[in-house]
């Protein structure tokens, strides 16, 4: 009788993989590259069913992935190795509901802050909230709209905010412009210490659990301080922050990090400078010139790096819970690309780091009203190390993701 109950409940399970409909077929081609647990979206196909499984089709097996879907588009992860000139199939169809997978990946929202984690494991906080200086600090360096803390996987804190009284402004992961013209006035959005402007945190848009990714879309300002006391916006920016899960025995993890921004009302210049705008790091104080090493596309290291361009940079040093690091790799569309560097030099502040893709290093930036600009960043945190060959592997697949062909 067992038998038979077991029998017919397999025949049920199998009927119903039969009959379920299948909304989208899709093959995934590695191309000219080899692909490591790579990334893959697609358009989400117009459908009424609420309840959707993706399957990839491996042989007679059909393994169940973990997808997010949001604003229509479909996630999910190419995992393993998939070796260059090979595809990869999966079929979208509908599910019932004891089938559904729990989303792994989990934005949680907190006071002051959005905390990206998977499982038990953080990966990073964004601070909506404003965070005060140290004691006895002057009250300007009060900021909200950053990053802070990054963790490694083997959960190390790899940034650092208010680092010391010379750079109190430095905060985590941050991307405020140095050098601008607004109305006619030179204008620093990054030295706030100036009293000409500063980054504020406006409103969250959007804060998403899936299982392919979880993350925000953050809403900011970049606010001029004029002259008579008032203040005025002079770009508005939305902050897109995707994590993914790790991979690698857990070893390693990529998330991403987008700004789009636009005028709020007059034209600005964003004017040429050494620093500023991009992707801006202050680095864990246990990273010095001692315990740390920087190594960039072009084999540059941080006696050299300065000034120089690259299209990924890496960070790797001693934490108290073991080496790990950063893969920051800039987006080919990314402008005046590959960005130029600013690495601070071994004897800045006892050999710690300050590190920053500044896309204005060698020429100004105009923007106009009515455009918006993006800039796209892909980070890698690890712990242990990893090879150039799979750095630039790594960026590969940022740069050039896999083609998505839909074939039902």
């Amino acid at each position: 009788m067992i038998r038979y109950i077991l029998a017919v409940l397999l025949s049920l399970m199998m009927c119903h993989a039969v009959c379920a409909q299948v909304i989208a077929r899709y093959a995934v081609a590695a191309g000219k590259v080899s692909r490591n647990n790579c990334i893959v979206r697609t358009p989400m196909p117009a459908t009424e069913d609420t309840l959707l499984l993706l399957e990839e089709l491996s042989g007679n097996k059909r393994i169940p992935v973990p997808v997010t879907i949001n604003r229509d588009q479909l996630w999910w992860i190419m995992s393993g190795i998939t070796p260059a000139g090979t595809a990869r199939v999966y079929e979208l169809r509908t599910a019932r509901r004891e089938e559904m997978m729990p989303p792994r990946m989990q934005a949680e929202k907190r006071p002051g802050a959005v905390v990206l984690q998977q499982g038990p494991q953080l990966i990073l906080q964004y601070n909506s909230g404003t965070v005060d200086p140290p004691a006895g600090a002057d009250s300007v360096f009060r900021r909200s709209a950053f990053i802070h803390p990054l963790w490694a996987p083997n959960g190390a804190v790899l940034t650092n905010i208010f680092p010391n009284a010379g750079h109190r402004h430095h905060m985590g992961i941050w991307n405020p412009w140095t050098h601008t013209l607004f109305e006619g006035r030179e204008t620093d959005f990054w030295n706030v210490q100036k009293k000409q402007g500063k980054v504020r945190f406006v409103r969250l848009e959007d804060v998403v659990s899936g299982g392919a990714w979880c993350g925000f879309t953050a809403r900011q300002e970049h606010v001029a301080f004029l002259k008579d006391g008032k203040e005025k916006i002079a770009l508005q920016e939305a902050w897109l922050v995707r994590a993914y899960p790790a991979y690698y025995n857990g070893a390693r993890r990529e998330w991403d990090f987008t700004s789009r921004f636009r005028c709020a009302e007059s034209e600005v210049t964003l004017l040429q400078y050494r620093y500023g705008g991009g992707f801006g790091l202050r680095a864990t104080p246990s990273f010095t010139a001692q315990t740390s090493q920087v190594l960039t596309s072009e084999g540059k290291t941080r006696k050299d790096a300065d000034s120089t361009r690259a299209r990924w940079v890496k960070i790797t040093g001693a934490t108290p819970q073991g080496t790990a690091g950063m893969l920051i790799m800039s987006a080919p569309e990314n402008y005046d690309s590959p960005e130029p560097l600013r690495v601070w030099p071994e004897n800045m502040e006892g050999g710690e780091l300050m590190f920053n893709f500044t896309p204005t290093r060698n020429k100004s930036w105009q923007l106009t009203n009515g455009n918006v600009y993006t800039l796209s960043y892909r980070v890698m945190v690890f712990s242990g190390d990893l090879t150039p060959e799979e750095a630039e592997l790594a960026w590969q697949n940022f740069a050039h993701p896999p083609v998505v062909t839909r074939t039902l």
